[in-house]
């Protein structure tokens, strides 16, 4: 007899959490979260786990408590007895910090691969990594998936002629190129560089804009000074409407003024992190039914090969 499937989450990620138990058509479990006046935690399950396959839903946006959280989590189930620890990690925090790009400086995806395999997790689940290696940084099964099979349905029933696929960055060509294969349509490149951190200093857009509809593709956007400016520079070269997709909203700093402020036409996210205000350019798809699928395939060892598009 098969080990009974229990969805938990942290208590950040309620809100994506909830939904992918009820499309998966089970409650969420039952948890609670105790706080001390020092600002120290202690998550605890409010049901029995022994014997239970686990699947913890937790994005690690503001990534430091909801990554703590997380691994204590993933702790607690493990010393509960449950049969299976599997970490939903529909935004995976740090994922920037995949190599040193210069002296003197962590890799902070291989230590956050290192803290979740030390809490005790059996596999890992998670969504449009910034870069695919880091897979390769855990000893357990990562299932990566794709917002591509939410982005291309909504692609498709824009019914858009003339559309071109773009790349924000030199770093976004391979996602970009994947989508404009899939597509069928021609791709640009849009080449930066940074001042700093967050700061853009040149940009110059590579490829034929003129008269077309232009679709960028990122994984994320933080303070949306990339997006905005790439599509800036595409309406001055005679675009004729320019929306952005990007899986991951971190929004930060100016990001919802500049959204505002944009020639973009519409920008696409999903709800791996939760919007912090209201914008009207911003749609929200979600990924509740994506994740439980991929719940139920992994727990009936099926294989999710179905839900990759790109």
């Amino acid at each position: 007899m098969q080990s009974p499937i229990k969805i938990f989450s942290g208590k950040n990620s309620i809100y994506i959490a909830e939904k992918i138990a009820a499309s998966y058509g089970i409650k969420l479990g039952k948890t609670a979260f105790e706080k001390f006046s020092d600002g120290e935690f202690q998550p605890s399950y409010e049901e029995t786990v022994r014997g239970n396959y686990v699947f913890i839903v937790q994005s690690t946006f503001m990534p430091t408590d909801n990554l703590f959280e997380l691994l204590l989590m993933i702790d607690a189930a493990r010393r509960a007895s449950a049969y299976k620890v599997v970490a939903v990690i529909p935004y995976f925090g740090f994922a920037r910090q995949d190599r040193k790009d210069k002296p003197r400086v962590s890799i902070g995806a291989k230590m956050v691969a290192n803290l979740l395999s030390a809490a005790g997790v059996d596999r890992v689940i998670t969504m449009d990594l910034h870069a695919d290696q880091i897979q390769g940084f855990f000893d357990v099964p990562v299932d990566h998936l794709y917002a591509s099979a939410l982005f291309v349905p909504y692609i498709r029933s824009l019914n858009l002629d003339n559309m071109v696929v773009a790349s924000p960055d030199m770093g976004g060509t391979k996602r970009a190129n994947s989508y404009a294969k899939f597509l069928k349509t021609p791709m640009v490149i849009s080449h930066k560089s940074r001042e700093k951190a967050n700061i853009i200093g040149e940009m110059k857009v590579i490829g034929d804009v003129k008269g077309k509809n232009v679709i960028i593709m990122d994984d994320m956007i933080d303070t949306a000074g990339t997006i905005t400016k790439a599509a800036e520079i595409m309406k001055r070269k005679g675009a004729l409407s320019i929306r952005a997709f990007a899986t991951h909203p971190v929004l930060s700093g100016p990001a919802y003024a500049r959204l505002r402020d944009s020639v973009l036409t519409e920008v696409v996210v999903t709800d791996s992190i939760p919007l912090k205000e209201e914008c009207e350019k911003i749609k929200v798809v979600s990924v509740a039914d994506l994740f439980a699928d991929v719940i139920d395939k992994i727990y009936n060892y099926q294989s999710i090969s179905s839900n990759f598009i790109v």
